[in-house]
């Protein structure tokens, strides 16, 4: 059955033909409303809360643009609703000052205050003419927690112009604006966001480590942590790496203080590392020994590379995001 078809029967209510008229848009939507609020679980809300509008609005879905237009201005607006009752989501150095002391991690910081990662098995966008690595840059993590930082009319703009590449007429009728008010807005967007992204994407770094270097700086990782090998870790981290690790407001910054921290806290207890990949960005589920030897999930750990060092581990601690990521509990080798 074709759009068509399936567009007149959801019309006349049939609520089957809706869900297959719009199964084939939810990968890509919910990644919009991703890159719009910094959040997975937001995400998912304001997905939901479109699909609820789109459904209750078909009648008024005259065909003048494509089904695929008519749904991202629903959900571009559902999230600039939702943006506007919720602060925008943060990564740990917005929120102070990097910490000396490994004994010192603070008092978890609760709330829809951080941004939190992208499981990369869930699509980024809708196959088409843009190729998938191209695609992975557009949640990338640097790139999604600078957008967090622009007014949200100015971050819809970026996306929908230069993520999606919707034509600026289409954006400006999204957002309520002239063509200019849009192109206004994209120039100062990518100012800001310019100044917050290293100067290659993930993506660049990945492709000139090729496949191999990739797996091979994955392996040696893992081997690393597993064994708390600190000689070996020294050789892949760069000299001014980041470790942070959300909701704990604590966080280091450069070689020094972050190989501290981890020879006095985290290697305290036994890890295993289950490579995974999350915003376009090697990661891993990382899985601590609790007092009875068994490994429970402790952390998604995304990592950011520089001319093949880490310049970041971002540790995400939050308990609720394994089940998002359908992760198991235990480690199970």
């Amino acid at each position: 059955m074709d759009e068509a078809e399936l567009l007149a029967k959801a019309r006349a209510g049939d609520t089957a033909a809706f869900d297959a008229l719009v199964t084939g848009y939810r990968g890509e939507l919910k990644a919009h409303c991703y890159r719009m609020l910094g959040s997975l679980q937001d995400a998912e809300d304001a997905l939901q809360e479109s699909l609820l509008a789109a459904w209750r609005g078909l009648g008024g879905f005259e065909g003048r643009s494509s089904l695929r237009t008519w749904l991202y201005r629903i959900s571009t607006n559902a999230c600039l609703r939702l943006s506007s009752k919720r602060p925008p989501r943060l990564m740990s150095p917005d929120l102070g000052p990097s910490r000396r002391d490994p004994g010192d991690l603070g008092e978890p910081v609760t709330g829809p205050v951080w941004l939190e990662p992208w499981p990369d098995d869930v699509p980024a966008d809708a196959p088409g003419p843009a190729a998938a690595f191209t695609r992975r840059e557009g949640v990338e993590l640097a790139f999604v927690a600078a957008l967090q930082h622009l007014p949200a009319t100015q971050r819809a703009a970026l996306i929908l112009r230069e993520v999606l590449e919707f034509p600026a007429a289409d954006v400006a009728s999204f957002l309520d604006l002239t063509p200019a008010a849009v192109n206004s807005a994209l120039q100062r967007a990518r100012k800001a966001v310019r100044e917050r992204v290293p100067r290659a994407t993930q993506q660049t770094e990945l492709s000139a480590l090729g496949p191999d270097g990739q797996r091979e700086l994955v392996d040696a990782f893992v081997t690393a942590w597993e064994r708390a090998d600190v000689d070996a870790l020294v050789t892949l981290l760069a000299d001014d790496v980041r470790f942070t690790m959300p909701p704990l407001p604590a966080w280091f910054d450069g070689h020094e203080d972050v190989m501290r921290f981890l020879v006095e806290r985290v290697f305290e207890t036994p890890w295993r590392l289950v490579p995974i990949r999350a915003n376009g960005q090697p990661a891993f589920a990382s899985y601590q020994a609790g007092p009875d030897g068994r490994f429970r999930i402790g952390a998604i750990s995304i990592l950011t590379l520089q001319d093949g060092r880490i310049t970041q581990i971002s540790g995400f601690l939050d308990p609720t995001l394994p089940r998002l990521f359908d992760l198991p509990e235990e480690f199970s080798s």
